[in-house]
């Protein structure tokens, strides 16, 4: 395979490319599991459903933030060129090493451990199954991106198209049923609503969208496809997640929801009876699978641009001109991937300790990242006649207020959690790790002449 040091990424990306990527990143396992908890935290429907279309305008707010940030600043670093250009090296480099070792690593070991629990009942390899099947499946979409770029995005393409059409397809067998399916337990006099916390498992569900920063390099029109990626790319979210909910709500009603911690298995089972659990397993396997491979796509983005600023990871910043993807970034994020997998293994839920191994670095730079909006506003844009985000300083204030909501709120909820609070410490062990590391990427540096 070619790769040579002075290759570029090309623009390869068509609209469609770009989309399938928003909404595969998006659409995760995480549509399967919070509802129910937005449900036993919501006083009632009118509230339940208003916190998910509450989640797709505040998504849609930070989008159109980041359509005008890549527009005007395409590059396949994304938030790193976009934090580097508004605060200097120094905290560019700590974000780029926190999305190599904790965020981007860590979202990927945990797609991969749901893939792994729902793979392991379809196929019983143990009690090391689940990670067998995580490890498995970081190493085969890691593999297909390292083919190429042209291999990735058809399959993600693929994969987005059949988990759309899943997903119709359990929103018409819901609504089929009706609400007499199942009797409803009595309404609990004692339930406290706490739409905070709902909100919470709304945003992370809705979490995602920002990596189409990373793309803009490679996107054919930029100034046009960015912003319709993602204001196209989440509206399609937003009406999937709407009719998921009324599909989970006519089968079960908010008090059946509130009272499983399987919401998807148990209209599954309702609507297809035995094989409600093997259709449910496949299903959830399809969306971890897109998800992680529009996850790997992305992330090595970032150790390329890395690698070419920084000698001591120079054997990152190398894109492969036939592929069109930069390999050893690729490979060095899977290494640390299968590396998490292994340690989250000795974990008693990998899911959980990953999410919050992950949740509160990547709060605390997207809130960094909503601020370098207003910085890099005075300074000239590098692509001429680039997109802004209206209602200028309004959504950009918005966006960067739930930023610091979430950040506060996810380091709460991890350090609450028996595993989690493991995985969040870390986590913090991890990032201060690059504190030194910075320091040697410094010292290695070559000299100006």
């Amino acid at each position: 395979m070619s790769v040579a040091a002075d290759a570029q990424p090309r623009a390869s990306l068509s609209l469609t490319d770009t989309l399938a990527m928003v909404v595969g990143h998006v659409i995760g396992i995480g549509i399967f599991k919070a509802p129910s908890i937005v449900a036993g935290n919501s006083s009632g429907e009118a509230m339940f459903f208003g916190l998910w279309i509450a989640g797709g305008v505040i998504s849609l707010i930070g989008a159109l933030c980041y359509a005008e940030l890549g527009s005007a600043y395409p590059s396949a670093g994304g938030e790193y060129f976009f934090l580097r250009r508004a605060y200097g090296g120094s905290l560019a480099f700590l974000f780029a090493w926190a999305r190599m070792t904790m965020i981007q690593t860590g979202v990927v070991a945990a797609i991969a451990f749901v893939f792994g629990d729902y793979a392991s009942q379809l196929l019983n390899l143990g009690s090391h199954g689940p990670a067998l099947c995580a490890a498995t499946a970081v190493v085969a979409v890691t593999a297909l991106n390292i083919v190429g770029t042209y291999q990735s995005k058809t399959a993600q393409n693929i994969l987005t198209f059949a988990l759309a059409l899943a997903i119709l397809a359990i929103v018409c067998a819901g609504l089929a049923m009706g609400g007499a399916t199942v009797a409803a337990p009595p309404p609990d006099a004692t339930h406290v609503a706490i739409p905070g916390l709902a909100m919470i498992f709304v945003l992370l569900t809705y979490g995602g969208w920002n990596e189409a920063a990373y793309l803009t390099a490679e996107m054919q029109n930029l100034r046009r496809d960015i912003v319709r990626a993602l204001v196209f790319g989440i509206c399609i979210i937003t009406v999937l997640y709407l009719l998921l909910n009324l599909a989970y709500f006519n089968t079960l009603g908010l008090e059946g929801m509130r009272n499983t911690r399987v919401v998807a298995a148990d209209l599954m089972k309702l609507t297809l009876g035995n094989y409600g659990a093997v259709a449910l397993s496949l299903i959830v396997m399809l969306s971890a699978l897109s998800a992680l491979n529009a996850t790997i796509f992305t992330g090595a983005r970032t150790n390329y641009a890395l690698g070419r600023d920084f000698v001591i990871f120079g054997f990152m910043g190398r894109w492969s001109d036939r592929a069109r993807t930069p390999v050893n970034g690729l490979l060095v994020q899977g290494g640390i991937s299968l590396l998490l997998v292994l340690l989250a293994s000795f974990t008693p839920d990998g899911f959980e300790t990953m999410v919050a191994y992950t949740a509160p670095a990547f709060w605390l730079f997207f809130l960094l990242t909503g601020v370098s909006l207003f910085v890099l506003r005075r300074q000239p844009g590098a692509n001429a006649g680039a997109y802004r985000v209206p209602l200028y300083p309004l959504l950009p204030l918005l966006f960067c207020a739930m930023c610091g909501y979430m950040l506060y709120s996810s380091v709460n909820y991890a350090m609450s959690l028996d595993p989690g609070s493991i995985g969040a410490m870390v986590g913090i062990g991890v990032l201060l790790a690059g504190l030194p590391m910075m320091w040697i990427a410094r010292a290695t540096q070559p000299r100006a002449a």
